[in-house]
């Protein structure tokens, strides 16, 4: 009985493991997103179930050990082919748009070993029936162990294996200990026929050894300099803008622009929106107080602490992983007086027992598709007003288009009903009805010295120019179309970019 529990629990532990880094294995090619995880979940329930389904049936016809070790070997051949496949079709487009492509792109790599692995528990469960009249004390402590199977594996890769080994390598861990277990089935059998067992063994092994070669050369490796349990982290140079820079790319996109010897350069217009933005409030000053929440290549910190070099510097950024890579490959000196703190930003700022108050605080956690909801709610926004002076202001930026997106529109309601001063800010004509672009949302409880704005943009490139939508068109835009605001109970955020998701695989 025991015996049982054990394969059981193996079989569902290998399932779990695989589902939870799949949506790591997949996040440098399709991005992390709800849509990710809900293709992720739907997809390996599938192959679980019709796993389940094909071993019943197996199970009725040729339940015994042999065929038991067989499908736990394949489960190890399966989950081995995560690697090539992954690396096969990784990036195809497969002719249709960006939410189909996340669910057949996952499908491809992940449905065949849940499939495998969803047989497990049929066969396990027709071996152990030796006696009806225990049947469903038996069926259920091995579903019991299947069960605490699947959160050891949950637990397990969630907390360690991911930040420790890394995905590929958990690939290979989760397939030879398939492998290793539908071998020691084979050598525990008793049986004399055994000739399709080694057979199997043999090829697998031989599967194996084929692809650790490959695996020895390079090839499977995942395309991160760094794995940790938040991102899949590259830095590389780029001479693309006109200056030799670093380039933080996190998961499939590319967060910042960093010049290592410059930290006044800023390549992203809603950088220099945030520094036309500063400027005009701080009036001239050396030094203010300043928090940001997300750190990335911490572009705009380093500019802070260059423009303004007696000011107080804070920086939320919820991965050690990246705040480690910007000081090891990204130009912040070890002698910075930059803070970092790592941890999610609404938790930090909830628990902080500091009464600190800011000058200005600058969100740079919203990245393209990748937006972490809790941080735009009302909610959230009541505790961005507690830790602002009177006069602070809070900055933001957004990825949307203007009309025909829905985010933008929502997160401007959810500031208004914490702060009676919105703005939303493009450069030059970024408010075109259905260009998709970056804008910057301004909220604070003082007005905007828009003529200060001016004297500092004026002699900017009129179509890179830092540019307010005018009050009337401002107050038109919000209550226009579906004029949603974004609270902890009602935060559509993925819903709300779905229009960009599609477009963005176009």
């Amino acid at each position: 009985m025991w015996i049982s529990c054990l394969l059981a629990f193996i079989g569902s532990a290998c399932t779990l493991v695989i589902e939870l880094i799949a949506g790591r294995i997949m996040a440098p090619y399709i991005g992390v997103s709800l849509y990710t995880w809900t293709s992720v979940i739907g997809v390996v329930l599938a192959g679980m179930s019709a796993g389940n389904f094909a071993g019943g049936f197996v199970a009725d016809r040729f339940a015994s050990r042999r065929t038991l070790a067989l499908i736990f070997i394949a489960g190890g051949v399966a989950s081995l082919t995560i690697l090539v496949v992954t690396q096969a079709v990784a990036g195809a487009t497969f002719g249709v748009s960006f939410l189909p492509r996340i669910v057949l792109s996952i499908a491809v790599i992940f449905f065949l070993p849940s499939f495998v692995l969803g047989m497990v528990s049929p066969m396990v469960v027709k071996l152990a029936l030796a006696n009806l009249e225990r049947s469903g004390h038996v069926v259920g402590t091995i579903y019991a162990s299947s069960t605490v199977g699947s959160i050891v594996g949950t637990f397990v890769t969630g907390f360690w294996l991911i930040s420790w080994i890394g995905t590929r390598k958990i690939v290979w861990l989760v397939a030879t200990t398939l492998l290793m277990t539908g071998i020691l089935i084979v050598l525990f059998d008793r049986s004399r026929r055994r000739a399709a067992e080694l057979v199997s063994t043999a090829l697998a092994m031989g599967i194996f050894g084929v692809t650790a070669v490959a695996w020895t050369r390079g090839q499977f490796a995942a395309p991160c300099d760094v794995e940790s349990n938040y991102y899949c982290i590259k830095v590389f140079t780029s001479g693309e803008s006109g200056h030799s820079a670093r380039i933080l790319m996190l998961d499939r996109l590319i967060h910042s622009y960093v010049v290592l010897d410059d930290p006044r350069a800023l390549d992203y217009g809603y950088e220099h929106a945030y520094a036309n933005l500063t400027e005009a409030h701080a009036a001239g000053r050396e030094e203010i107080d300043a928090l940001f929440l997300g750190g990335g290549g911490y572009t705009f910190p380093r500019y802070v602490e260059a423009v303004y070099p007696h000011s107080s510097i804070d920086v939320i950024e919820i991965d050690p992983a990246v705040t480690q890579v910007a000081y090891d490959r990204l130009g912040l000196p070890r002698t910075s007086h930059i803070r970092s703190f790592n941890a999610d930003a609404r938790m930090f700022l909830t628990e902080w027992i500091d009464p600190k108050k800011y000058d200005f605080i600058y969100g740079d956690a919203f990245n393209d598709l990748t937006i972490p909801f809790h941080l735009t709610t009302v909610e959230f926004n009541r505790i961005i007003a507690a830790r602002l002076k009177p006069d602070g202001v809070y900055l933001s930026n957004i990825i949307d288009k203007f009309e025909g997106g829905e985010f933008l529109k929502a997160e401007a309601n959810a500031l208004s009903v914490v702060f009676p001063y919105v703005y939303i800010f493009g450069r030059g004509e970024d408010f075109l009805p259905f260009d998709r672009n970056t804008y910057v949302l301004m909220a604070s409880r003082e007005p905007l010295d828009r003529v200060k704005l001016d004297a500092i943009t004026s002699s900017q490139d009129p179509t890179s120019r830092t540019t307010a939508l005018s009050e009337a068109r401002m107050k038109e835009y919000l209550n226009s179309g579906r004029a949603l605001t974004l609270t902890d109970d009602f935060v559509p955020v993925d819903q709300l970019l779905a229009r960009l998701f599609v477009e963005r695989g176009n």
